[in-house]
């Protein structure tokens, strides 16, 4: 089933080869450089002097595991605890019956790229930090439920992820806000130039 949203083609657009990323602040930096990255700080677990009780605010109060089918559902009603409009089906198989024990907060590097690039181009510049956990990819929509401001951009650009699904293989994650909810969909790792420029990369 195909993403609602018609920002799918941005996403999927070939382009020449050429790679560079930018920080947030989007400054020009010449092809191929890399310049140094803002940080995300986002935890599930609530603070030490919050009282556990069902008003906390944390998102997942009382659990040691993420489940991810239990958060990743479809839902753009005002109740939903973040609303997402469509989930793909490569997502659906891949990373929906994980489940995660490690609920410690994290720093994720955020980028911004300046030239279309794959995976491959991007895991590269990474020495094997790049991986993120399926419960960091909730923990920022849970910043921004509804498309507010926040570390994930909000305009027709996708944010991505990489993350291990349940056979542990890495995998492309993208998140993007589709006007009534966010799309979440995967892709396997590849070569194919595919993320244009604007793409916002998270990286553990």
């Amino acid at each position: 089933m195909p993403r609602p949203s018609l920002t799918l083609s941005l996403a999927l657009l070939l382009a020449a080869p050429g790679f560079s990323l930018a920080a947030d602040d989007t400054r020009p930096v010449p092809s191929g450089a890399v310049v140094a990255a803002d940080h995300v700080a986002c935890s599930l677990r609530p603070n030490a002097e919050e009282p556990a009780d069902p008003s906390s605010t944390s998102a997942i109060p009382h659990r040691e595991t993420f489940i991810a089918r239990e958060h990743f559902t479809e839902d753009i009603s005002s109740s939903a605890a973040v609303r997402i409009s469509w989930l793909g089906a490569t997502f659906a198989r891949r990373f929906m019956p994980k489940v995660e024990d490690d609920l410690s907060g994290s720093s994720l590097q955020t980028w911004v790229l300046t030239a279309a690039s794959s995976d491959k181009e991007l895991l590269a510049k990474q020495d094997q930090s790049h991986e993120s956990r399926l419960v960091d990819v909730w923990c920022l929509l849970k910043q921004q439920p509804d498309g507010s401001s926040g570390p994930l951009q909000t305009n027709s650009k996708p944010n991505v992820f990489y993350v291990r699904d349940m056979a542990g293989e890495l995998g492309a994650v993208d998140v993007l806000w589709g006007g009534v909810g966010w799309e979440i969909g995967a892709s396997p790792v590849g070569d194919k130039q595919r993320w244009v420029a604007g793409t916002r990369v998270f990286f553990h």
